[in-house]
């Protein structure tokens, strides 16, 4: 009589920390990368309805009369010429003056006059204040044009020094005139309305050299 094998006892699964942690890991990292590609489309798919209305080619009229109004806005009234070292006085901040100072002359820089600059309390204004001063996307820190930079100065001090400047300039009138008005040594005084010299004080514009 044959005997039947007993049945084989089903036992538990043998776990394996370190296959479970690698299969985890893998579904993390599918997760991840299903989640970055619908991300990816969605951004594509943004871009691609933003760059539609742009990439339609403006009506060259409509283009060229908005940028004649740019440049007339810019440029102002084109009859007066343009000056390049004009400075809109509402541009410049409360308490400040601003003035064009000498940067370079023939290309070269002049560190001495830069230095009596500063000890005078002149600083460059930075390019960041007026971005329209200078070329779109130029990486220049401060305005300069033609060998001269824009520097400001607290609005007392140059008040200040202007007075002591006047004051000098009126000096220097008032020691050349008793110089005229008196007599060398010898001679009679000039106090007779005849003999005494006569000082015009009025201004007028220098006449400028033509090449």
């Amino acid at each position: 009589m044959a005997v039947n094998p007993a049945p084989a006892k089903r036992g538990r699964p043998r776990i394996n920390p370190l296959r479970d942690a690698v299969v985890e890991v893998k579904k993390a990292e599918a997760a991840k990368a299903a989640e970055a590609k619908v991300v990816e489309e969605e951004e594509v798919r943004s871009f691609r309805q933003e760059m539609r209305p742009s990439m339609r080619e403006e009506d060259p009229r409509t283009r060229a009369a908005r940028r004649a109004a740019e440049l007339r806005e810019h440029k102002g009234d084109m009859d007066d010429g343009t000056d390049d070292f004009f400075i809109d006085g509402s541009a410049v901040p409360d308490g400040w003056a601003y003035e064009w100072k000498r940067k370079t002359v023939l290309g070269q820089e002049d560190p001495a006059y830069q230095v009596a600059l500063a000890r005078n309390g002149w600083e460059p204004v930075p390019a960041s204040r007026h971005a329209s001063y200078m070329p779109t996307g130029s990486s220049y820190s401060t305005i300069e044009r033609k060998g001269m930079v824009l520097m400001e100065r607290p609005l007392e001090i140059t008040e200040e020094v202007r007075a002591i400047e006047l004051r000098k300039a009126r000096a220097q009138v008032r020691h050349k005139e008793e110089q005229l008005n008196s007599a060398p040594d010898g001679q009679f005084g000039r106090d007779h309305s005849q003999v005494k010299p006569k000082i015009n004080k009025s201004f007028e514009p220098i006449p400028i050299p033509r090449d």
